[in-house]
């Protein structure tokens, strides 16, 4: 038996040619060049003496098992594989190396790693030095995007962060290529750091106490949008007050629904005006003024065309943004009739349709495109905003209202090199009819602050979706308020009467303030009221001679005020335009002091603004706290239909629990 397998084994030695080494290393050398060819790498910048350890560690690996020959060899190097395995996973590295020791990040020459999509939809992990790094931008073929501001390292237990050093920002040139992501540092040791958290956030310091001798005028576009309640919710249920920039007032306020009086047929909307007694400064009022807009009957609205602009990129991936996005939209398509419009427009890298124009009444189709998306990639915002203006141009026609619908987490790291061009694009678009509301999702990453300038200067809204439950409460509930104005251009001016009122500051709406003129000019950009749509203000006012008038009269100021003698707290004026006119109209009315009647509605609204003020550290509260917030809250509860002022008194719990 034994010589029959000598034969063979003879055989096969004599039909097969020997190897020869030239040949294999010019295939080879081949095979890496399409591969190179194909990813669009360039193999000049690829880091290969500088790496860490446990890279090195991985190759030495790697190199083993190409070398195993024999029954021997194998057996020799199996306990070896396994060894560098364990090195090279999270839970084998804290095997060897204690939690507590932080991580450092060599000053000398880090490493740096960034993320770049492959044609198969997945993320190739690339490095190099950071000393190459200006080298490679500056390159003739550039294959970086964006520089992280800032790192952190992670510890090797993942117990505590330690801040490393910033990686320089370089100046990326204009044919660098869109598909790369994020820079990221990598420790000495080897293990890859996941990107800090590069939220930011729209809003302005808080609107400052005027004295109204000297500013008797306040002018501000109203806002109907919700984002900032969201992502205050998100926060809180993760355990952590949110960050004060997070915190918008008017959000706070305007998130939850008001029984305000229905308009007349004069007017769009109905402004009620209340005045009642402040609840944090017994010697201040608060002028308390709801306005409601006018539902008109759902079959009278004309057909929608639609387009979904969704961010498909690899930051989308997490179940609470692209998952939940895709849950949230089958919702809202249950919410269009038959002969509305829907169009698919996805960007990562690069932007394309996934969907053209498709009736709504073909659910399947819509959900199967829906369905088949997926994340991967960078975020080419910019891209994706131009090819969804083109769908939505084809899509509309006469007597038919169009919109795009973008959502993102905000992550615009590529192609949004001028935001001002972005923004001047949209507010062109806007002027055609076409109008862009943001839905957001996710954290982390969230860029509130451009998702805010985006949805101001494209006419619509901007909304933040954290739960399920919020997904209905935007896309179900307040569709139609969405998607069909019923006024835009909105500005509202109140003029104060120094006979009556000393001082004055507007709560929240500081994103929002326009100049005094800007009011007559109907030029000026301003807010719009949708279908359905509830906006409060709330004023705290100082009557002359109360003791808590916080500004001492000046030396040489006017020694009489000549005012209104009729007891007017001031004067209050709206301007708006009817959807499509060039022209504004004038609406306006006297404050009294008596005012309407102050309801649950104006109580739980001014419980909300106290509590804005307070994740805001107000400099205006005195030693009100979150338990006085809770307490007026509670009182003020009412008809609480689909309980979002149980909410709201459970996270005003969550936060007094997390301020102390």
């Amino acid at each position: 038996m034994s010589d029959d397998f000598d034969d063979i084994r003879r055989a096969f030695k004599e039909v097969t040619p020997d190897a020869d080494p030239d040949r294999k290393r010019a295939t080879l050398a081949r095979a890496q060049e399409n591969f190179d060819a194909i990813q669009g790498s360039v193999r000049g910048v690829r880091h290969k003496s500088e790496r860490g350890i446990w890279s090195r560690a991985a190759d030495g690996v790697t190199t083993m098992i190409d070398a195993l020959t024999t029954r021997g060899g194998l057996t020799a190097t199996t306990a070896l594989v396994a060894v560098g395995l364990v090195m090279v996973t999270p839970q084998g590295r804290n095997l060897l190396t204690p939690p507590s020791k932080p991580a450092t990040v060599s000053e000398d020459q880090p490493l740096i790693v960034f993320e770049e999509p492959a044609i198969d939809g997945k993320v190739e992990r690339r490095e190099m030095a950071e000393a190459d790094l200006a080298d490679a931008i500056e390159s003739p073929a550039p294959e970086l995007g964006i520089v992280a501001e800032e790192v952190f390292v992670d510890d090797l237990g993942g117990q505590s962060l330690e801040r490393a050093r910033p990686v320089e920002q370089f100046a990326i040139s204009e044919a660098a290529s869109p598909s790369a992501k994020r820079l990221i540092v990598e420790p000495e040791i080897g293990i890859v750091v996941p990107e800090s958290d590069t939220e930011a956030f729209s809003n302005a310091e808080s609107s400052p106490l005027k004295v109204t001798t000297e500013e008797p005028v306040s002018t501000f576009s109203i806002d109907v949008d919700t984002a900032s309640y969201s992502i205050i919710r998100s926060s809180l249920t993760r355990g952590m007050l949110p960050p004060k920039d997070a915190v918008r007032i008017e959000e706070i306020v305007n998130y939850f629904p008001y029984a305000y009086p229905e308009p007349d047929s004069t007017h769009p909307f109905e402004p009620t005006i209340s005045v009642l007694p402040s609840p944090w400064n017994s010697g201040t009022e608060l002028v308390h003024i709801g306005i409601q807009g006018e539902l008109p009957a759902i079959e009278d609205r004309p057909p929608l065309n639609l387009v979904f602009l969704i961010d498909t990129s690899g930051s989308m991936q997490d179940a609470n943004k692209l998952p939940l996005l895709k849950q949230s939209f089958r919702m809202m398509l249950n919410e269009l009739r038959p002969e509305d419009e829907v169009s698919i427009v996805t960007y990562a890298g690069s932007a394309g349709q996934v969907l053209e124009p498709t009736k709504a009444g073909e659910r399947s189709t819509i959900l199967s495109a829906l369905d088949r998306l997926e994340a991967g990639g960078s975020t080419a915002g910019a891209a994706g905003i131009e090819q969804a203006y083109l769908v939505a141009e084809e899509m509309a026609g006469d007597g038919e209202v169009t919109r795009v619908l973008l959502a993102t987490d905000g992550d615009f790291n590529v192609g949004v090199s001028d935001p001002a061009a972005l923004e001047e694009l949209i507010a062109e678009k806007r002027e055609s009819g076409t109008y862009l509301s943001i839905l957001g999702f996710g954290r982390g990453n969230l860029d509130d602050a451009t998702m805010q300038a985006l949805a101001q200067n494209g006419n619509g809204t901007a909304a933040y979706i954290d739960t399920l439950s919020e997904a209905r409460k935007v896309l179900v509930d307040q569709l139609t308020g969405a998607l069909f104005p019923i006024a835009n251009d909105v500005k509202i001016q109140v003029e104060f009467n120094p006979a009556e009122v000393a001082e004055y500051r507007l709560i929240g709406y500081e994103t929002r303030a326009l100049a005094r003129e800007d009011f007559n000019n109907d030029r000026v950009d301003a807010g719009d009221i949708g279908a359905g749509h509830r906006v409060t203000a709330i004023y705290e006012v100082t009557p002359v001679g109360s003791d808590a008038v916080r500004n001492t009269p000046l030396r040489y100021g006017d020694a009489e005020v000549v005012g209104d003698t009729s007891g007017e707290l001031g004067f209050f004026k709206l301007r708006y335009k009817t959807p499509g006119a060039t022209t504004s109209i004038l609406l306006e009315q006297p404050i009294q002091p008596n005012g309407q009647p102050v309801s649950d509605d104006v109580e739980f609204s001014v419980a909300m603004a106290g509590f804005g003020q307070l994740l805001r550290d107000g400099d205006y509260l005195g030693d009100w706290q979150y338990s006085d917030a809770i307490e007026m809250a509670t009182a003020a509860r009412g008809d609480d239909r689909f309980g979002y002022r149980a909410e709201a008194i459970t996270l005003m719990r969550l936060a007094e629990s997390l301020s102390k």
